[in-house]
């Protein structure tokens, strides 16, 4: 028995993305330059704004979900036992 092969349509696998990065980063990094604009009332904000979808458009590269997939496991994370001491989760290395 032949195991059946199909071809997979990857632009149906893989998030939304507009310029490079996921949309929900795109937002997140309007927000921040929004933020940033609103506390130094400048238009050097733009900089920040290219300076950190440029550090989203590199992670995407390699894995749209990239940003997902971190949220996911730090959510998942559980306390270690010296965290009410810290306030973090701490590891031995």
């Amino acid at each position: 028995m032949e195991l059946a092969r199909h071809r997979l349509c990857k632009p149906l696998t893989q998030p939304q993305m507009f310029a490079g990065v996921t949309y929900s980063f795109f937002v997140i990094n309007a927000l921040i330059t929004t933020e940033v604009f609103l506390v130094t009332r400048s238009f050097l904000a733009l900089a920040v704004a290219l300076a950190v979808h440029a550090v989203g458009y590199l992670a995407c590269l390699r894995e749209p979900r990239v940003f997902d997939l971190w949220l996911t496991r730090v959510s998942r994370c559980p306390r270690v036992a010296n965290w009410r001491r810290w306030g973090c989760n701490s590891y031995a290395p």
